[in-house]
C-alpha cells in the first residue's frame, strides 16, 4: 500500500520515523494501523524531495500542512541549487580534463618530434612574472587558476625571458590562455602576439628538456633566422588532475617566434 520495502520499514522504525502500532513478540512481525499509511506517504514524499531524516523527523513532529513547512521547502530549494551549481562546476572540470587528455593523446600520435615551422594565432593570456627556479611555476599557475578559473581556455605555458638555462634565478612567466579578464595585483592580462614560429615537441620529463632546446637552437642556426624573446613552452600533457602520471609521457611543445 505504501510502496516501501520491508527493509525500508525496518529502517524507518529504527530511526523513529514510522513506528509500528504493534510488534509481535515471537516473530518480530510489525503491524501498522491504517493511520500510518498517510505518515508513510508523507515520509516518501519528503524523501523524494531529498530531505534528511533529521528534517523529516522534525517536520512530522511539529507540522501537518504544506503551508507550515514553507521555510523548510525554501531552505531545501536553496541547498539543491547550491548542489546543482557545484555539480555543474564538477561536470565542467570533468569535461575539461577529458578533452585535455584526448587532445594530448592525439598530439602525441601526430607529433614527428622534429622541428617544424608553423603559424600561431595571437591569444589573450593571464601571466605571473617570476624569478627563481623553474619548478616554482606551480604557485604562479595556482594564482591564475584562483582568479580566472572558469575563463581559462587553453594549455598552461611558460614564457622564458632568459637566453640560456638558469638554475636558481630564472626569469619567466607562468601563463594561461583566458577568454577575458583584466590585470590585477601581480597577474598581468595581455595579448600574446601570434606569427611564425619554430616548434618542437618534447616527449619526456621536464628535466630532459635541455636536449630538445639544443635541437631547436641548432635548427635556428642552420636556417639563419633570428628568434624573439620570450621563448615559449606549452604543456600539452603533464601531471594530471588525479594522477601525477608517468613523466616519460609528458608532452611539452617548445616554440621560438621568428620574424
Amino acid at each position: 500500500m505504501t510502496g516501501l520495502t520491508v527493509k525500508t520499514l525496518r529502517f524507518y522504525h529504527e530511526q523513529g520515523l514510522l513506528t509500528p502500532s504493534h510488534v509481535e513478540a515471537g516473530s518480530g512481525y510489525r503491524f501498522y494501523a491504517e493511520s500510518k499509511i498517510e505518515t508513510a506517504r508523507v515520509i516518501a514524499a519528503l524523501r523524494d524531495l531529498e530531505f534528511s531524516l533529521a528534517d523529516i523527523k522534525e517536520i512530522l513532529r511539529n507540522h501537518s500542512d504544506d503551508a507550515e513547512i514553507i521555510s523548510f521547502l525554501e531552505s531545501q530549494k536553496d541547498e539543491i541549487r547550491q548542489r546543482m551549481r557545484k555539480d555543474r562546476e564538477t561536470l565542467g572540470l570533468l569535461e575539461k580534463t577529458i578533452l585535455h587528455e584526448k587532445e594530448a593523446t592525439a598530439k602525441m600520435q601526430q607529433a614527428t618530434y622534429q622541428v617544424e615551422e608553423k603559424q600561431v594565432d595571437a591569444i589573450l593570456i593571464a601571466s605571473v612574472r617570476m624569478k627563481g627556479k623553474y619548478s616554482d611555476c606551480g604557485s604562479g599557475f595556482a594564482k591564475i587558476g584562483r582568479k580566472f578559473g572558469r575563463f581559462i581556455c587553453g594549455k598552461p605555458m611558460m614564457l622564458h625571458h632568459d637566453h640560456e638555462y638558469r638554475a636558481d634565478d630564472a626569469d619567466f612567466e607562468a601563463a594561461m590562455p583566458i577568454k577575458r579578464g583584466e590585470s590585477k595585483d601581480d597577474i598581468s592580462v595581455r595579448e600574446l602576439a601570434g606569427g611564425r614560429c619554430l616548434s618542437l615537441m618534447h616527449l619526456g620529463p621536464y628535466e630532459e628538456l635541455g636536449r630538445s632546446y639544443e635541437k631547436i637552437l641548432k635548427d635556428v642556426k642552420a636556417r639563419g633566422v633570428e628568434y624573439e624573446m620570450p621563448t615559449r613552452e606549452i604543456y600539452h600533457k603533464g601531471p594530471g588532475m588525479i594522477f601525477r602520471g608517468n613523466p616519460q609521457k609528458y608532452l611539452t611543445e617548445i616554440q621560438f617566434m621568428i620574424a
